[in-house]
């Protein structure tokens, strides 16, 4: 079994989106950062379940899909896996401050 450890910049994230959900509904917003804590469990069990993110070239990053989010995580062996950055699917992965840099270099 993996520990998941999340960094503070998914933390980050996650707070952002709850912030813009509970605009409309807070019930909602509520619903949805039970999810993204939910979705991520399976990682516990099955670390390697999450499909390499496209972006990043590198199968130590990948994803797992929460509705219309990505939970992008690294595996950084079975027993440890470090969630990164939740990032909605429609925005460039290159926007979000955690790859910012390393994206914007492989251009």
């Amino acid at each position: 079994m993996a520990e998941l450890i999340w960094a503070p910049s998914a933390i980050k994230d996650i707070e952002n989106i709850a912030e813009y959900i509970g605009k409309d509904s807070m019930l909602a917003a509520s619903n949805m950062v039970e999810r993204f804590f939910e979705r991520a469990e399976i990682l516990v069990k099955y670390p390697t379940i999450g499909t390499p993110a496209p972006e990043l070239k590198d199968n130590k990053y990948r994803q797992i899909l929460c509705g219309r989010y990505r939970i992008i995580y690294k595996l950084v062996s079975e027993q440890e896996v470090y969630i990164l950055t939740v990032h909605h699917q429609a925005r460039l992965l290159e926007n979000s401050p955690v790859f910012k840099k390393r994206l914007r270099k492989k251009k």
